[in-house]
């Protein structure tokens, strides 16, 4: 080779010309191989042999930036799991940072999208000034003859290497997303973590997107998109900034949105999800609309009809949208208004419109505030009861009451300014969807009816229980109905009537009234104001429930009787009323003997009854279990659900807790705009009252059947480790559909439960057309987070039960 090129230059000839010819085919080649791996060495930083001590120290020093970075990053998402699943997240991190230029990844956190096309520009640039050096290097002197001989054997050595790899690795180079996929299977098999983490992607594992929540370091190379590694927490967000805020869609892109679309038709086997067909359409509740169990009752004096009948088996199919449905209005304009398709019903505007209960202006539903008892205001009748008796105290002493008989639930709408959470039921009956109206407002409601049954809450928890002109016949078969209210009262709550006994002379007014005297004077409870409101010219009476047993011990007639000690005033589902009291707790360990500390202590306080002799839920003792779930709860609530989900929190207002336990993820929000029903399955411990205690609510249920709501109820459903437990007594298909009923388009369900039924729900919800936002697994425990579509099944099926 040496032979050859110092007889160009010099000029002379070889004695054999074949040689000649050869050698210098070959120094060529050897030549635009040199050229070449300079070139491509040039596109990979760090790989380089020829860079100088100088580039390493800065490549040294963009490691350390980026690791800082990225540990910046991660240290805000822990609480996306419990403790033990975050320390894989931390391998995780140390493995997939990638080195970036300072410039490049500055440029990656504001836009992704655009990063790409200055990558292009910057690899452009390199390519230029190497070939401008390899030049200069073909026209050295002589006198550098050996060097550039070492050099080419040097290169020879990587060109034989580079050979060696490429063969091995052809199909790979064919496609930087193959090659992509491909380390990030490997990658994946060597974490010990072993997390699987989706966000927003199909079934298609090929897809970029997918790719980019898994991928290594190599992948933060080589992919387009460069996207650093994220976290569980933040995954849904990077991918949501990058599809937001991009100038042009990827390819990966646009062809995952076709496939989808393609597909969109289709439902995975087993899924065939059908459109009810009912006669209340829209607005159907199975366990209120049975009509066929309707038909069938003895009687209806006791509004037997209006309590809960549910199907032998819960419906699969779902429920129609009312024609022209919107998002809802955000709180707290929603208190006001409301879109008129979202509940196009009118008669209770025609019925009650003059005393403000609601009117139909445009296309909106209007609330003036007022209501059968104030029609000049909810506010102004909220002060004139705590001016009545200062005790009350709303926001403070007060904290929890029931609502009863609540119309469209303007007292308990207007309670929230005084820091009061109401729960507001009535029937579903001629009083056209006034629940479903309050529930629409952003105001806690439920459809049920005081009739033959105890109401679904335990005993002694409200604070307050208020009733405004709710026409309740309290007085007669022994005031059984006005006992149930003094079952779930708490010992030195006061009950609040407000209605026409009280203010006006009528003979039938009359006569309500002194049986009521006569009433609440044998259950001992104490009238400590009555008095006219002159601005609404009504009258309202204020008791007081005692707090002692003295008083009934002291009767001349045991009228009601005192309940049995066997008499449990806890149980409440499907439980028979009962025409007796429940005695006062007398042991300095029994729940109701002390009043709750002020709000908002009692948020966090734990209740003085809970000893550290009892078991808590979780094998802990009680007080110890109470603290550790409220931690826990706050701790991912704030490190992942209000800024890792992608969730606008803004458009959230009613929220369900499937499986509450402690109520611990409703303390955890309660800084912001919403309300939680906290929901105790009837299979779960009764820690219902430890909500209460708290100054949240909630309310017994049984899954399996349907909840007392109107469909389209929720923006946002919470299940933690709800559904592996359904699942071994109930239809999963049943409980998948009733989530979609009451669950409002757009809305969020967030499942924590093994991965087998995370993996089965993904199934089932994609086959209902919901986009599946976030999924996250380790440990044979995942976490899932879907948004509800619009869609609805074109085939239809008839429920002859629910058929007027």
């Amino acid at each position: 080779m040496a032979i050859g090129k110092y007889a160009r230059v010099d000029g002379r000839r070889s004695s054999s010309g074949y040689c000649s010819t050869v050698t210098i085919v070959v120094f060529v080649a050897l030549c635009l191989v040199g050229v070449w791996m300079m070139t491509s060495s040039s596109l990979v930083p760090g790989q380089n042999g020829d860079v100088s001590q100088e580039n390493k120290n800065e490549v040294k020093e963009q490691v350390s930036d980026i690791n800082n970075s990225n540990a910046r990053q991660f240290e805000d998402n822990p609480g996306d799991l419990p403790e033990d699943a975050t320390k894989g997240d931390s391998n995780v991190t140390s493995e997939d940072n990638s080195i970036l230029p300072d410039k490049q990844e500055e440029k990656l956190e504001e836009n992704p999208v655009e990063k790409s096309s200055e990558d292009s520009k910057t690899e452009d640039a390199d390519k230029k000034t190497e070939d401008e050096g390899s030049k200069t290097e073909n026209t050295e002197s002589d006198s550098e003859t050996t060097e550039n001989n070492n050099d080419t054997d040097e290169t020879s050595s990587k060109e034989s290497d580079e050979s060696e790899k490429k063969s091995k690795s052809d199909d790979n180079n064919k496609s930087e997303s193959d090659e992509s996929e491909n380390k990030s299977d490997n990658s994946n098999e060597t974490i010990d973590s072993r997390i699987k983490e989706k966000v927003e992607q199909s079934d298609n594992k090929e897809s970029d997107e997918s790719s980019s929540e898994k991928n290594t370091d190599d992948n933060a190379k080589e992919q387009s998109s460069n996207e650093v590694y994220p976290s569980g927490a933040q995954s849904e967000l990077q991918n949501e900034i990058t599809t937001e805020n991009g100038s042009w869609e990827t390819q990966a892109a646009e062809s995952k949105n076709e496939k989808e679309s393609q597909e969109s038709s289709k439902q995975p086997a087993g899924y065939n999800w059908k459109l009810c067909n009912v006669t209340a359409g829209p607005d159907f509740i199975p366990c209120l609309d049975n009509w066929k169990a309707i038909r069938s009752l003895r009687s209806t004096k006791h509004y037997e009809h209006r309590e809960r009948h549910c199907p032998e088996e819960p419906p699969t199919c779902l429920v129609s949208l009312p024609e022209g449905y919107k998002r809802s209005v955000e709180w707290p304009r929603s208190r006001e208004k409301i879109w008129y398709y979202n509940v196009p019903h009118t008669k209770l505007a025609e019925v009650k419109g003059h005393q403000n209960w609601v009117k139909v202006t445009g296309e909106y539903l209007t609330f003036p505030g007022g209501g059968t008892q104030f029609k000049h205001g909810a506010l102004h009748y909220i002060d004139f009861i705590q001016e009545s008796v200062p005790d009350v105290a709303w926001g403070k002493r007060t904290r929890v009451i029931l609502d009863v008989g609540c119309g469209v639930a303007s007292f308990g709408g207007f309670l929230f300014e005084r820091d009061v959470l109401a729960m507001s039921f009535a029937p579903k009956d001629e009083h056209e969807a006034q629940v479903q109206f309050a529930l629409e407002r952003g105001i806690p409601a439920i459809s049920a009816v005081m009739g033959t049954k105890r109401l679904p809450f335990p005993g002694k928890v409200f604070d307050v229980v208020h009733c405004a002109r709710c026409r309740v016949p309290w007085h007669i078969e022994g005031g059984k109905l006005l006992l149930e209210l003094n079952r779930v009262l708490r010992p030195g709550g006061f009950f609040i009537w407000s209605a026409t006994p009280i203010y006006q002379k009528l003979p039938e007014d009359v006569e309500i009234w002194n049986a009521m005297k006569a009433l609440t004077k044998a259950i001992c409870w104490e009238l400590v104001s009555i008095s006219k409101d002159r601005v609404n010219g009504v009258g309202v009476a204020i008791y007081k429930k005692p707090t002692s047993n003295e008083c009934y011990e002291k009767r001349s007639k045991n009228e009601p009787p005192l309940c049995q000690d066997s008499d449990d005033p806890n149980a409440a589902w499907n439980v028979k009323l009962q025409a007796c009291i429940h005695k006062a707790p007398v042991s300095s360990t029994e729940r109701g003997l002390q009043w709750p500390e002020q709000w908002p202590a009692r948020l966090t306080k734990v209740p003085y009854w809970l000893s550290s002799s009892q078991v808590g839920v979780y094998g802990k003792p009680a007080p110890e279990d109470f603290a550790d779930d409220y931690k826990h709860w706050k701790r991912v609530v704030s490190k992942s659900y209000l800024n890792g989900m992608g969730i606008q929190w803004a458009n959230v207002r009613n929220v369900m807790d499937m499986n509450s336990i402690y109520g611990g993820f409703a303390a955890a929000l309660r800084d912001l705009n919403i309300w939680v029903m906290n929901v105790v399955s009837i299979d779960s411990p009764d820690t219902l009252p430890i909500i209460y205690e708290r100054g949240l609510f909630g309310i017994y249920h049984d899954w399996c059947e349907s909840f007392s709501t109107y469909p389209r109820s929720y923006d946002l459903l919470h299940a933690d480790h709800l559904f592996s437990k359904l699942k071994k007594r109930c239809n999963l298909a049943g409980i998948v559909a009733e989530v979609d009923r009451i669950l409002r388009p757009e809305g969020k369900l967030i499942v924590r439960d093994t991965t087998e039924i995370i993996d089965e729900l993904e199934s089932m919800v994609r086959s209902m057309q919901w986009e599946v936002r976030m999924t996250y697994s380790k440990d044979k425990e995942g976490l899932l987070c879907v948004q509800k579509s619009k869609w609805r099944p074109k085939e239809s099926e008839t429920l002859e039960y629910a058929i007027i």
